[in-house]
């Protein structure tokens, strides 16, 4: 457990959860302890999908620009990998992912929401990407996993003004996938990822792999990709759970192992 940020477990999902007041600035320190959270989340039996989550008062609002003011170009060149890496943690855990946004997710903050395979925010939230405003661009996955998620003219405008999206436009984008109250956002996100909760694991993370996997590709390779996938699946004890149930007893009531 790390001083700003811990991972919470209740009932096989997983809680990312960033503490560091009151904007939850995204300093080095925060940045390596979110990379710890989401390797112990990714390896843990007992999580079975994860909430990134700021409090309710404020997701993140970007990194800690008092840390990086006085960096030079050496410096930075010798930080950036470290910066994106441990961002891309979060993307990298095999397991159903949800950021439960709340207030600001602004630059690092919406770096990090769009490492989530989905988004909840509250009708409060305001995202946006304004490193354009210091003279600087997103660092750490904003210019790609944004034009990636609501394409690439949608995120020069966000990028290249700056400027905060409001919830509701956000929903309109497909940059958020569902607006709630404010003091619904983690209850909502918690009950997505209770879903997932005793599901197929393998399975679960299989169709993650070869969607994200595909998207950084030709058609043609990830369709070779999924079907190798697809295959190994046939190696586990859900595979044979699934179907077995189904011949048995229809449609979805199997009781998966996870294995």
């Amino acid at each position: 457990m790390g001083e700003f940020v811990r991972l919470e477990v209740e009932a096989g999902v997983g809680t990312i959860r960033l503490d560091r007041p009151p904007m939850n600035a995204l300093n080095k320190q925060v940045q390596e302890e979110i990379r710890a959270a989401a390797v112990e989340a990714g390896e843990r039996a007992d999580v079975r999908a994860v909430i990134v989550y700021g409090g309710q008062k404020v997701f993140a609002a970007g990194a800690d620009i008092k840390e990086m003011a006085d960096m030079s170009y050496v410096d930075m060149a010798a930080r950036a990998g470290a910066l994106s890496s441990a961002f891309s943690s979060v993307a990298d855990i095999p397991k159903p992912t949800v950021a439960a946004v709340t207030g600001y997710a602004l630059g690092g903050g919406l770096e990090l929401a769009l490492c989530c395979d989905r988004r909840i925010a509250g009708d409060n939230a305001k995202v946006g990407q304004p490193e354009i405003l210091l003279g600087v661009i997103p660092g750490a996955g904003g210019t790609q996993r944004l034009a990636r998620l609501v394409g690439p003219s949608k995120a020069k405008d966000i990028v290249y003004t700056g400027r905060f999206v409001e919830a509701g436009e956000a929903l309109s984008l497909g940059l958020v996938d569902e607006v709630v109250a404010p003091d619904d956002v983690y209850q909502a996100a918690t009950r997505w990822a209770q879903q997932f909760v005793n599901g197929p694991a393998r399975a679960l993370a299989a169709a993650k792999a070869a969607i994200d996997i595909g998207l950084n590709g030709s058609l043609a390779d990830g369709l070779k990709v999924e079907s190798q996938i697809f295959a190994a699946l046939f190696a586990t004890e859900d595979q044979k759970t699934g179907m077995r149930s189904f011949i048995e007893n229809g449609p979805g009531k199997a009781t998966f192992s996870g294995k």
